[in-house]
């Protein structure tokens, strides 16, 4: 299995060039065609692995999608849904007539993390699901409407895109096929990764310079979920290939270019809300994880 692909890597082995907003740290949203050489007789499989962003694929024909360790046939039409958490790739491809898909990282999301919640984006939910004609060609309409949207000049036309995006899930999510599926089991170190994720969400978003978060270190969440540290560690480090510790700075970090981004507030403020005693240390964890500090993020 490749280590994690991040979204600079996607467009530059992919595309040759990277979008200004992933350059910047930026939200990013877009959408494909699968075309040749990556369907069709000649196609190759996709190697199995992470990716760094949120994925949506639909796809008519055949062809074997792996996720999670396990492997889905596609029968004639079906969609998948994958998050940063979860390895996949495609073991076979060349059957496949036609496709689709969409990307988008988790800045893009902003404030507004409700399409993430969906069940089929969550780590412990069967992420692919056969439909039948008529639901494809109604997720293909959707595509191709963020096509239009995307070379549009609508200011809001990214809001348009999440509205997409939710009407796939909910397509997906009435299919029969999901119904079906979403009953699937999972392991301890699954439960235990999600429940530490959910607490890690639940201390945002930040919407008052007066409002801190308390957890911040492995140790807060493994008394919180009473769990001994190391079960903590051990587990995560399974399901998402990152350490505790890593996953806690990521979410602090995006959360700081948000408000960076979004507010008015001073640094310091910031800072007392992110958990950090003194601004300086913000300071200097904001540049060690970004390569800018708050002040060149802000004039971004």
């Amino acid at each position: 299995m490749r280590k994690l692909e991040t979204i600079h890597e996607f467009y530059e082995s992919r595309h040759k060039w990277i979008p200004d907003e992933i350059r910047n740290s930026l939200g990013h949203f877009n959408a494909f065609s699968l075309k040749y050489p990556n369907i069709g007789e000649e196609a190759e499989p996709l190697e199995y692995g992470r990716r760094e962003w949120y994925n949506i694929v639909l796809v008519y024909g055949g062809g074997i999608f792996q996720c999670s360790g396990k492997e889905y046939q596609v029968k004639n039409h079906a969609i998948a849904f994958t998050n940063p958490f979860t390895p996949f790739g495609w073991l076979e491809r060349n059957k496949i007539t036609k496709g689709y898909f969409c990307i988008f990282n988790e800045q893009f999301l902003k404030r507004d993390k409700r399409i993430i919640e969906f069940p089929p984006f969550k780590t412990n939910v069967t992420p692919f699901y056969e439909l039948t004609r008529q639901e494809a060609d109604a997720v293909e309409s959707l595509f191709n409407k963020m096509f239009a949207e995307i070379q549009s000049d609508y200011i809001y036309k990214y809001d348009a895109a999440k509205m997409y995006v939710e009407a796939m899930l909910h397509i997906t999510m009435k299919s029969a096929s999901y119904e079906a599926k979403n009953k699937s089991t999972h392991t301890a170190s699954m439960r235990i990764t999600i429940q530490f994720l959910e607490m890690l969400e639940r201390q945002f978003p930040i919407e008052s310079p007066h409002q801190t978060i308390t957890l911040l270190s492995a140790s807060d969440f493994a008394n919180e979920l009473n769990v001994h540290v190391n079960h903590l560690n051990k587990s995560v480090k399974e399901v998402t290939e990152k350490t505790t510790t890593t996953i806690i700075k990521e979410r602090i970090a995006l959360e700081a270019q948000t408000l960076i981004q979004l507010t008015d507030w001073n640094f310091s403020e910031i800072a007392y809300s992110l958990g950090f005693k003194e601004a300086t240390h913000f300071n200097n964890f904001f540049k060690k994880t970004t390569n800018l500090t708050p002040s060149q993020f802000r004039n971004i």
